[in-house]
């Protein structure tokens, strides 16, 4: 996407905008990201879940489109889509352009780095989005539904 020259959209404004998303998401505390990690799971499972036990085509794209459209919507942390944006950002920082369009200051910038990304962003966001599908989801209908009494 860096070198595809789609960055440099909207006279760079596209560019800028990647960097400012992956700042903002490199500067959540441990407990922000690990929360909205937890959310965002909780409904990308109940999407798979819940499309899992839709009888035709029409509920199946139904059941994913509304909860993926939620947590999109919300601002929740995905790990793998940061995989994604915050490495996005991290290339994108290096042109000034980019920068500039979007009203950054390349000082500002500094703290968009890959061990912040590592440490800020993947890992308590991977660690929530584990509890929200594996604990919220899988426990609770494993609970319900499949556990012998």
């Amino acid at each position: 996407m860096n070198y595809s020259g789609l960055l440099g959209s909207g006279g760079g404004l596209l560019g800028g905008m990647t960097v400012k998303i992956a700042l903002g998401k490199v500067h959540l505390s441990f407990g922000q990201a690990l929360v909205l990690g937890i959310l965002c799971n909780i409904l990308v499972c109940a999407a798979v879940w819940m499309a899992a036990g839709a009888k035709d085509i029409t509920g199946k794209i139904f059941s994913c489109f509304f909860p993926i459209w939620l947590f999109i919507t919300s601002g929740f942390e995905h790990s793998v889509a940061n995989m994604y944006y915050v490495p996005a950002g991290i290339l994108a920082k290096g042109n000034e352009a980019w920068l500039s369009a979007a009203g950054l200051d390349p000082a500002g910038i500094a703290d968009l780095t890959w061990g912040r990304f590592f440490a800020c962003n993947l890992l308590p966001v991977t660690i929530g989005n584990i509890i929200g599908g594996g604990v919220f989801i899988g426990l609770v209908y494993w609970v319900c539904y499949i556990r012998t009494r």
